[in-house]
């Protein structure tokens, strides 16, 4: 663990805060930060979008369920249990650096989600797909890089979404009901097992019925917690900028660089602007104009982190049950209590106004966050072995090794995953910030276009 602690710390030490942040700051620099200035055009064609009525046709899946299958995806443990680890270990000014790196992000996932469009291709079967291992292999014209890409995106599934997200939820509703751990995983292994041989329509089916139920429970529960404690706003407020620039000598054992690895790196394994993977579920969307969905990119962004981790991090903040000062004297100690930890943390804060009701939203929208991630990753999974072979053989045996991991993901200790975790996605994020950059003419001109038509 010490191990991959230190690869993980050089990798977001520097260099992959600075990669993230400064693809989000060229691409909101070259389009005259659209995410902000544009956002009647973008709102337009995404929230204005879904009372439109979309038919599902061959070779494709709708908008609506390409988004949600991308946001059942990302949406899981990292934007409850994550946010709330970030701010304990990190400080309440994580909350701050977390919001800037998605708005920067936005524009990064505007330029995925218009490259996924524009350099995807169909399959044996005649339906789409794509992502950064298919806009790299043909838009860099790197074949090799592609297959990296690819390989790395397997691992991070078998990882971060899938030994992650079934500990989760194993814990959530061992802690709950009293369920084994064993029987949580082997029945989670057999309904993902069947979800995922449905193919992109079957997953992204399940997640369009489930992200709207999880959301509206998750955001209609901390949203009633921070309306009541609306009065510690302010202070609250002032604490997130604080911690987010005071110097370790004013603020304790918290500093700037805390702050910011932790809220960076939350923030992207809650959005995923820059590691790329939701572009696959937006590759097979039904849409007219690459253009057009990368404004499902940016509304993806906006919706992961800056409504739903910040609704877990000001519920947090205002409930009373996290304070900075008394955080860093169990940091120092080396004796944190259960209930500081990750998603009990969470639950704590709720149950602060609901009681047990507010344990019981927590636990039914992490199961909800982590279960819809857990398919979405498989989907992913599968489409990197699909880039690597075309034999049915080796994805017969992925087939077989996600379940097996869900399992393990159920009854193992996983105190080294979050840091697995890190690792994976800052490795996935090298190529793909990198063919972001390389393939940014590609990316202005063809959202200039569009905006044009508009």
């Amino acid at each position: 663990m010490a191990f991959l602690s230190q690869i993980s710390g050089v990798l977001w030490g520097g260099p992959l805060l600075v990669g993230f942040l400064a693809v989000g700051l060229y691409y909101s620099l070259r389009t005259g930060f659209f995410q902000i200035f544009g956002l009647p055009v973008w709102w337009k064609h995404t929230v204005g979008a879904l009372f439109q009525r979309q038919k599902e046709e061959q070779g494709g899946v709708t908008q609506l369920q390409a988004l949600s299958t991308a946001l059942a995806a990302t949406i899981g443990t990292g934007s409850v249990a994550g946010v709330a680890a970030a701010i304990f270990f990190g400080g309440p000014g994580t909350v701050f650096w977390m919001w800037m790196s998605a708005l920067l992000g936005m524009m990064t996932g505007c330029a995925e989600k218009i490259l996924a469009i524009q350099y995807r291709e169909k399959d044996e079967k005649g339906q789409w797909r794509g992502g950064p291992m298919t806009y790299i292999q043909l838009g860099l014209k790197l074949r090799w890089l592609g297959c990296v890409y690819a390989l790395l995106c397997v691992a991070e599934t078998l990882v971060g979404g899938n030994l992650a997200q079934a500990n989760s939820i194993a814990t959530a509703l061992e802690r709950s009901v009293g369920l084994s751990p064993k029987v949580v995983g082997v029945v989670l292994a057999v309904v993902v097992s069947v979800v995922l041989m449905g193919g992109i329509r079957r997953v992204s089916r399940l997640s369009q019925l489930l992200v709207p139920v999880m959301a509206v429970i998750f955001i209609g529960g901390g949203v009633g917690v921070i309306a009541v404690n609306a009065q510690k706003l302010p202070l609250v407020m002032e604490q997130i900028v604080t911690y987010a620039f005071a110097p370790k000598a004013v603020v304790g054992g918290y500093s700037i660089g805390l702050a910011l690895r932790y809220g960076v790196a939350r923030g992207v394994f809650s959005n995923e602007a820059g590691v790329g993977m939701s572009a696959m579920a937006h590759a097979c969307a039904q849409v007219e104009h690459p253009g057009k969905q990368g404004m499902w990119g940016i509304f993806e962004v906006f919706f992961a982190t800056l409504v739903i981790c910040t609704v877990t991090a000001l519920v947090i903040l205002t409930s009373g049950v996290y304070d900075p000062v008394a955080a860093q004297d169990m940091i120092a100690a080396g004796e944190i209590p259960r209930e500081m930890l990750g998603s009990n943390l969470a639950a704590s804060a709720f149950a602060s106004l609901w009681g047990k009701a507010g344990e019981w939203m927590v636990t039914v929208s992490l199961t909800l966050f982590a279960f819809t991630s857990l398919v979405g990753a498989g989907y992913y999974g599968r489409r990197g072995v699909e880039t690597l072979t075309k034999s049915p053989l080796v994805l017969g045996v992925y087939h077989v090794v996600f379940p097996l991991c869900v399992v393990a993901g159920a009854v193992g200790d996983l105190a080294a995953v979050w840091e697995l975790v890190d690792l994976c996605n800052g490795l996935l994020a090298i190529p793909n910030l990198a063919t972001l950059l390389l393939l940014s003419p590609v990316v202005l001109r063809t959202l200039n276009q569009w905006l044009k038509k508009k």
